[in-house]
């Protein structure tokens, strides 16, 4: 006779929940620090010191990992970041074993779609779901004079590529810095509209390299608004869930329009994410200052118990917020490319 499920079984495993009560549910997971554009708001032309192999997380490591927070700690989203996490390996085939553990959760990419064009049938043939693709100018010479390459022609055929495979929707992601690319907030959402992508603006935040992020040449959630209400008629279409993003439909168009204001309009009190860099540290916040070593437990051959045990631990003493407004605050050591997005 099969056994039926208990109640445990039934309602699933006990919530990630930190002291505040908010539930975690979606994992950013950073495949490698490294990347291969130099953009000028997130390291230096030289680039970084990379983390050495033996460093990074293997694959069965990685999947690992995705298997606990799923099975043991209610995780339902995962988003593979980087550095460039299309410079991984053997990605689709991580992407596959990802795609199929029980339960599996929702699997997307955060890239700067260099390599999409030739990638993106395999990862959605692995289980990929999604894609955000970072693209901040539509313009071939401003491009260059960013990410101090001559990409942008790989960018675009990635993002067509990502669309044709059935990774939809398919996000672009900008970060508008005033002086630099705030002139393109409308051209980059009318071009959104027109292929079929959905646009997402970020305001930029303290997490460069160099520190050398300027508060002053933060183009804002209300002036991108302003800037796209003198083109398109905005109709409010809310947030999705816990996502970071407020949205917004172009009146007439199915296009929607994000914006994820981490500076202006704080979301901390909402957030259910937790993240795991390249080498295998858990960060409980983008902005934390301390990070729980799951790499270290993994290689002393830790069993599952203590891992979620160290797990919980570290996403109950989450604080209520990063403070970026605030005198308390204190950045990251770690810049973006080294956290994952």
């Amino acid at each position: 006779m099969e056994r039926l499920p208990d109640r445990a079984e039934r309602l699933g495993p006990p919530p990630l929940v930190d002291r505040f009560g908010r539930v975690h549910t979606d994992l950013r997971v950073s495949l490698t620090d490294r990347c291969n554009l130099r953009c000028t708001y997130c390291m230096p032309a030289e680039g970084l010191n990379w983390l050495p192999r033996a460093e990074v997380l293997t694959d069965d490591e990685v999947v690992r990992l995705v298997r606990i927070g799923a099975e043991r700690l209610g995780i339902t989203e995962v988003r593979l970041t980087g550095g460039e996490p299309l410079l991984r390996r053997g990605l689709p085939g991580l992407v596959a074993r990802l795609s199929v553990l029980d339960p599996a959760p929702e699997l997307s990419i955060t890239t700067n779609g260099i390599g999409l064009a030739r990638s993106a049938v395999a990862l959605r043939e692995a289980g990929l779901s999604r894609v955000n693709v970072s693209l901040d100018t539509l313009r071939p010479e401003r491009f260059a004079e960013i990410t101090r390459r001559d990409r942008i022609s790989d960018v675009l055929a990635g993002l067509s590529a990502a669309r044709d495979a059935g990774l939809n929707p398919v996000k672009i992601n900008a970060v508008p810095v005033r002086g630099v690319n705030d002139d393109e907030i409308v051209d980059l959402t009318a071009f959104a509209a027109e292929h079929g992508y959905q646009m997402r603006f970020i305001e930029s935040m303290p997490l460069d390299a160099q520190g050398a992020w300027d508060r002053d040449r933060m183009v804002t959630a209300a002036e991108v608004l302003d800037r796209l209400d003198e083109r398109f008629e905005l109709v409010p279409a809310g947030r999705q869930g816990n996502a970071p993003a407020e949205e917004w439909r172009i009146a007439g168009t199915d296009t929607l329009v994000g914006v994820i204001a981490s500076v202006t309009r704080p979301f901390c009190g909402s957030c259910d994410r937790v993240r795991l860099t390249a080498d295998g540290q858990l960060r409980n916040c983008l902005f934390a200052t301390e990070e729980s070593d799951l790499r270290s437990l993994l290689r002393r051959c830790a069993d599952d118990a203590t891992v979620e045990a160290a797990w919980r631990t570290s996403v109950g003493g989450k604080g209520p917020g990063h403070a970026i407004n605030s005198p308390e605050f204190r950045r990251p050591q770690r810049p973006m490319s080294a956290i994952g997005g």
